[in-house]
């Protein structure tokens, strides 16, 4: 079995530190990959320190990977050694549910299995994830990364852009609707930019004055502080839509308020129940729908990928070595990151 190396946690408490372990022997269907780049998702810190009681250790997290393919399997019909290719957040799925069949892998019947973190379908070894030095996945859950994308800042498309842009497509944002984006995080400055080359009006809700000209700087047509109650009634019944990528527990109401009839609210951050509670009224008199989106499938993470080369969308992102990751995790707890860590894996080799 091919060795590999990577950063690892081993308690719920413990920092990311050095750790050797093996990938499993490539299967017919499997692309061997060199890790190139990997994206540092909010998602890695609360998986990996067992906030959402799932974790089992030893993890290595990662699932934003771009990299170089250095051999292939029997039955691999789409890519050879030397393509550039990405991997995001899912490595398998059931493949027979009815999701599965219409690309829509996250929404697998059965669970689709996570990059890191899941047992593997086959021989029920943990998957482990992109800090580290190489990476084996099934052909299928493989990306091809087109000509001319800029890597760096491909990696965290992988996730902070397919969660963005797949409720954006689904919804069918299109020229002349209105959109709000909640939120100017890694998800939310990707919400702005793909709702811009979607060809819609877009309007960034935040609650810091102090994220005015940042947004505007990302491509926002207007910007709206949400505590300023002045400005909040003055967009009400504005939107189509709202893009809600706050990942912590917030009042919906207002931005509810604030759509059109038949506008639709879609979440893609928070997990927790909704505090407060969402007025029946703000959804009945207005014919307005609330909704949610996961990641996207494989065949839409790949639409993604070839829209933002064709568009020039890339996200913002400060390059790490792996050394630093423990401070980079602390600074993306605090919020100072714009907008998503990503490591240059062939800091590896430093030691």
């Amino acid at each position: 079995m091919p060795e590999a190396t990577g950063y690892a946690m081993h308690s719920a408490e413990s920092a990311l530190e050095p750790f050797a372990f093996e990938r499993r022997t490539p299967r017919p269907d499997d692309v061997a990959i060199e890790i190139l780049y990997c994206g540092v998702c909010h998602s890695d810190l609360h998986f990996a320190r067992d906030d959402w009681g799932m974790a089992q250790y030893p993890i290595v997290p990662g699932h934003e990977i771009v990299g170089r393919v250095t051999s292939v399997g029997s039955d691999v019909a789409n890519f050879k050694e030397g393509d550039v290719v990405g991997v995001g957040c899912m490595v398998d799925s059931c493949r027979h549910c009815q999701a599965c069949g219409d690309g829509l892998e996250q929404y697998c019947a059965e669970g689709f299995t996570m990059t890191y973190g899941s047992p593997d379908r086959h021989d029920g070894s943990l998957t482990q994830g992109g800090y580290s030095d190489r990476v084996t996945v099934s052909e299928r859950f493989v990306l091809r990364m087109p000509e001319g994308i800029d890597l760096k800042s491909a990696a965290p498309l992988l996730c902070a852009g397919i969660t963005t842009y797949s409720p954006l497509k689904h919804y069918g944002v299109k020229p002349g609707h209105k959109v709000g984006v909640i939120g100017m995080g890694g998800l939310g400055h990707m919400g702005v930019k793909l709702a811009q080359a979607l060809g819609a009006e877009v309007t960034l809700f935040t609650r810091s004055e102090s994220k005015v000209a940042e947004a505007k700087s990302n491509g926002a047509d207007h910007v709206v502080v949400s505590t300023d109650e002045e400005q909040m009634a003055a967009v009400t019944e504005t939107f189509d839509f709202m893009l809600d990528t706050v990942p912590n527990e917030h009042d919906l109401n207002p931005y509810l308020q604030a759509l059109k009839y038949d506008g639709t609210h879609i979440l893609v951050g928070q997990m927790q129940p909704l505090e407060p509670g969402v007025a029946g009224a703000n959804l009945i008199f207005r014919r307005r729908v609330l909704a949610g989106s996961l990641i996207g499938g494989i065949p839409e993470t790949q639409e993604l990928l070839d829209f933002c080369a064709e568009k020039g969308i890339t996200c913002d992102v400060e390059m790490i070595d792996i050394q630093n990751i423990n401070e980079a995790w602390d600074r993306m707890q605090k919020g100072d990151v714009r907008y998503r860590f990503v490591i240059d894996m062939a800091s590896m080799q430093n030691g």
